[in-house]
């Protein structure tokens, strides 16, 4: 099963480091936050990629074209060509990553449906670029597999943000924007989700259309949204404070690094 990581907006709120490469770079304790969510994946199995790109993609491309350079110590003979000798080859990143270009100002649904033709088996699992968690991506799978719906998203509950949610016996019966309901806290949408390909049949060919809007009310509307509740930790990495909040976690206590 293929990884679709959404990889395209702009980060205005991130403008400190956005301003100079695509949010998903933007690096925790010296990785970029792509990398960090990437190996989250891998260590349970899921190493094929595919990342929808937008603002500032081609950075993102330099990144994985040269991944090997990036993480290996090197030996350049400037009197041979410039040849390069990689000592350390990063061979454990077991990874097959698909670069799609799905345009600058394309909203979320959109870039997903230019994903399309990559996307090959039954299901796929599609997640935002920005965030980090210690979701169990197998318990995530089976929960899905049980409820047999065409989605399943993860809703998390992050102590400083208010729910936007409605769910029922495990299924979501309302996806809105966000409501504050302080004393009945309600999931957010953490991202993590699973699909049948079929959902992309109902996306329609306009790169105005949200996610989070017209697809994601029809299947609620079919019952067919289920929701994998996930009360653990979920941070994303919307501003400049959340930018520092990551790295002093990963220097102190990194929740979300699973792998070794």
């Amino acid at each position: 099963m293929k990884t679709v990581i959404l990889c395209g907006g702009m980060g205005t709120r991130l403008r400190e480091e956005t301003d100079f490469k695509p949010k998903p770079l933007v690096e925790i304790g010296g990785k970029p936050i792509l990398w960090h969510i990437m190996k989250h994946y891998s260590c349970y199995g899921y190493n094929e990629f595919i990342l929808a790109l937008g603002y500032k993609g081609n950075i993102i491309r330099d990144y994985f074209l040269n991944f090997n350079l990036y993480n290996s110590d090197l030996t350049i003979d400037l009197a041979a060509s410039g040849s390069v000798e990689i000592h350390n080859n990063n061979a454990e990143e077991n990874w097959k990553v698909t670069l799609v270009e799905t345009g600058i100002d394309s909203m979320t649904a959109y870039r997903l449906r230019k994903c399309k033709s990559f996307i090959t088996d039954d299901k796929f699992m599609l997640t935002y670029g920005d965030a980090v968690a210690d979701v169990d991506i197998g318990k995530l799978v089976n929960f899905n597999n049980r409820m047999n719906t065409t989605g399943t998203v993860t809703g998390v509950y992050p102590p400083s943000r208010f729910g936007d949610l409605e769910i029922n016996k495990g299924k979501v019966i309302s996806f809105k924007q966000q409501t504050k309901d302080v004393l009945n806290q309600k999931p957010i949408n953490g991202g993590y989700f699973v699909f049948k390909r079929d959902f992309l049949d109902i996306l329609p060919d306009d790169p105005s259309c949200d996610l989070e809007g017209l697809p994601m009310k029809l299947l609620v509307e079919k019952g067919e949204l289920s929701v994998y509740e996930h009360k653990d930790f979920w941070q994303c990495m919307d501003t400049y404070r959340d930018y520092i909040y990551l790295n002093k976690l990963w220097n102190e206590n990194p929740v979300w690094k699973l792998w070794d």
